[in-house]
């Protein structure tokens, strides 16, 4: 399969599941999509960012050598909310080692206290928070308040996942 010539061909949920059963558990193909979504062309990443989304809902094992690199990408100046709310999304399934826990905690409360995040972003960074609070107790203060400030300007799917996520925190 010529991924970046299907990723330019048809942006669908029918395309972006057949890329995935493609990939499988095959390691070079996985490899093949990151360097799509890690590279320059800024319409690829954003095409290619589904793909990892879903990705890894099916294999998220397979994309935890990669979690360094995505978190760079995302933190590129102009990079595509799409590629931002897909790698926040798979953080919330992939096992986050100790040495990128810092990195990813970074990444997630910037992307929840920001002004400018989509909610569908700040929804899955609250999540990716709360499982890191879950082994750094001490985080969970940090994340409580910071989730209780962003309440007045969320939406109602926000507020729900906030409720959830604040009755679960330790402490």
């Amino acid at each position: 399969m010529d991924l970046g010539q299907q990723l330019l061909a048809e942006h669908s949920r029918q395309s972006t599941d057949r890329i995935v059963r493609w990939i499988g558990a095959d390691a070079s193909r996985l490899a093949q999509l990151m360097n799509v979504f890690l590279g320059s062309d800024s319409l690829l990443t954003q095409r290619s960012a589904w793909v990892v989304g879903v990705f890894a809902d099916v294999h998220p094992v397979l994309l935890e050598p990669w979690i360094a690199k995505m978190l760079r990408k995302i933190r590129e100046p102009g990079v595509h909310d799409a590629a931002r709310r897909n790698v926040v999304r798979a953080l919330q399934f992939v096992e986050i080692s100790e040495r990128l826990l810092g990195k990813v905690a970074s990444v997630c409360f910037d992307e929840l206290s920001s002004g400018t995040s989509p909610m569908a972003v700040k929804a899955c960074a609250m999540t990716v928070l709360a499982r890191i609070a879950e082994r750094e107790p001490d985080l969970a203060r940090e994340v409580r308040l910071i989730i209780e400030q962003q309440l007045p300007y969320g939406a109602p799917s926000f507020h729900a996942r906030a409720r959830r996520i604040l009755k679960s925190l330790p402490g």
